[in-house]
């Protein structure tokens, strides 16, 4: 075999690999939203969470994009485990449709349709408009490409007649069940080293095609594929949180179930797919015409895709009623990490390794951003904690000086999580703004980004207020007067009541949140702030309390009405304000 023979047969793998993924991308820009919101609505039951799982995985060429969905909803709470195993199960059966495209590819010489595909396709990019269609066909015409080089590549090897090839897959005895599984591992080691279970088809299709490698051979590679990907997916899921862990092992328990059962059965299910597509099993070289048995080996690229096709609706079949008990196995097997998550600082949604898609992964992103909110509210809520336990007389009273700087020391640790939080946030979403994006998820990006920035400074807004709250209670000044608490204790809420919209808009839709809202309180703060100013004035001047005290008084004021400014900036960057 010459070197330029092997060099094109792996730059025929390259333009196949590249054609999938950009195909992929593709669609996700063109229907990501839409798709996410679909997934969210449609998985109802475990018959509508498996069609779901189909159609989007068919829709977007990509079982990894639809897993990774699927995860964030349920880190979300917007699906059960249950759901989301019922959604895996449904991807598995939408990846075949890849295939079948390759079986077609691989079955016709369709490379003469790739280059007016290739010259339509660049028109429609220059169009801005229909950029995404035109990004489609490209990647559709780099797959097919791929596979038309692929086949004419495999034509050249003459692989039907080396006899050495032939001599090596003659060697293993057709009837042992040995064999199967020995093919059976080489499937899943040469997925999990080549990272792509469309290269290992495409091989596969080729030796089959050309009569070197016997069908039952061919098919335990492709079982050996199913498992091997899944493999993959859980080395990546390692270093996510518990629920993407799960959702992993089920989709890995899902394909390595069926392997088990298939080998039971595996001669009557084969031959049984083979006699669906009309391919001759016992049909052997130099029995027949050579015409008739290449006429008969060119059906194997199918045989091979309707297996792959019926071997996971089967699948499906089979463990769709048993949704439950893998869910109390996987729950079983992978337990949640012993740790207290408002003091550990640590990602919930966003996950190094597992995500593929960049459109997708603005979701996780979003998510991230969500907590990350609910979390400031949490700490300013403990900055009104801190104020009632710094009253002299509730000191007194109960004894309460432990539990104030117990509280102190958890603002500080929070304000330390904030900073945190907003540079790794800042980092994945920098990392994802480096692929090909859609202007409209350009857009969130940056919005996402501005947000992030202005959380962080409500954090530290949070944490100048427990300072100086500190400041005067370790300097055993004299305390706030009555109406002083009574006004620092209004401005509280009303700041609070801000952020609880914030909250809301993060958790919701923006079409549905009523800005008008958000803004009022802003204005109500500022009028309040500029009041109690005025007043503080006129109340040091009338000796009934000091300036210093009154000088700490307007800093806690202050910072509750920088606060406010704080998330209006970010309410307006997330509704796409400014």
């Amino acid at each position: 075999m010459s070197i330029g023979i092997i060099l094109k047969l792996l730059g025929s793998l390259a333009l196949l690999m590249f054609g999938m993924k950009s195909m992929s991308e593709a669609l996700q820009k063109m229907a990501g939203p839409q798709l996410r919101h679909v997934l969210g609505a449609m998985t109802t039951n475990r018959f509508t969470g498996m069609l779901t799982g189909m159609l989007v995985t068919a829709s977007v060429q990509s079982s990894t994009a639809t897993t990774v969905m699927t995860v964030s909803f349920v880190n979300a709470g917007l699906l059960t485990l249950a759901q989301a195993i019922s959604v895996i199960m449904g991807a598995n059966i939408g990846t075949t449709l890849t295939a079948w495209i390759m079986s077609a590819g691989m079955s016709f010489d369709i490379t003469s349709a790739v280059y007016p595909a290739f010259f339509l396709g660049i028109i429609l990019i220059y169009l801005k408009k229909y950029r995404y269609i035109g990004d489609f066909l490209f990647g559709l015409s780099f797959l097919l490409l791929g596979l038309g080089t692929l086949r004419m590549t495999g034509t050249e090897m003459h692989l039907g007649e080396n006899q050495a090839l032939l001599d090596f897959f003659a060697s293993f005895d057709p009837d042992s069940f040995l064999t199967t599984l020995i093919f059976l591992f080489l499937g899943g080691v040469m997925t999990f080293c080549v990272q792509s279970s469309a290269a290992v088809m495409a091989i596969t299709m080729i030796l089959c095609s050309s009569g070197a490698l016997p069908i039952y051979q061919g098919i335990a590679l492709v079982m050996g594929e199913n498992i091997g990907t899944t493999v993959t997916s859980n080395l990546a899921a390692l270093s996510a949180n518990t629920q993407a862990r799960r959702a992993a092992l089920a989709h890995m328990f899902f394909n390595v179930f069926g392997v088990i059962w298939i080998l039971f059965v595996f001669r009557p299910f084969i031959d049984a797919v083979c006699g669906m597509v009309g391919y001759d099993v016992t049909m052997a070289k130099g029995t027949v015409e050579t015409r008739v048995f290449l006429a008969n080996a060119a059906k194997l690229s199918f045989v091979l895709a309707a297996f792959h096709t019926c071997f996971n609706v089967a699948n499906t079949f089979i463990l769709i009623w048993f949704i439950p008990q893998i869910e109390r196995f996987v729950c079983w097997v992978i337990k949640p990490k012993k740790v207290d998550e408002e003091e550990d600082f640590r990602l919930h949604f966003i996950t190094s390794g597992i995500m593929k898609t960049p459109e997708l992964s603005v979701l996780e992103a979003q998510k991230e951003i969500q907590h990350f909110s609910e979390r400031m509210q949490r700490m300013f809520g403990m900055v009104r904690e801190l104020l009632k336990l710094s009253s002299s007389e509730t000191n007194k009273k109960d004894n309460k000086a432990g539990d104030f700087n117990k509280l102190y020391t958890r603002i500080e640790k929070y304000e330390g999580i904030s900073d945190n939080m907003e540079l790794e946030i800042a980092k994945y979403l920098d990392s994802v703004s480096d692929a090909h994006l859609s202007d409209d998820t350009k857009a969130k990006i940056r919005a996402m980004l501005r947000e992030i920035s202005e959380l962080e400074s409500i954090g530290d807004a949070c944490f100048n207020m427990a300072r100086t709250i500190s400041r005067k209670y370790n300097a055993k000044a004299d305390h706030f007067v009555e109406k002083q608490y009574e006004h620092i204790h209004q401005m509280m809420e009303l700041t609070d009541q801000s952020l609880t919209q914030m909250n809301k808009l993060m958790i919701g839709r923006k079409e549905s949140f009523d800005v008008n809202r958000t803004f009022n309180i802003e204005h109500e703060i500022n009028n309040y702030r500029n009041q109690l100013k005025a007043q503080n004035i006129n109340d040091i001047n009338n000796h009934e309390y000091t300036y210093g005290v009154g000088t700490i008084y307007m800093d806690l004021i202050n910072e509750c009405e920088k606060l406010g400014d704080y998330v209006v900036n970010v309410v307006e960057a997330r509704m796409g304000l400014r």
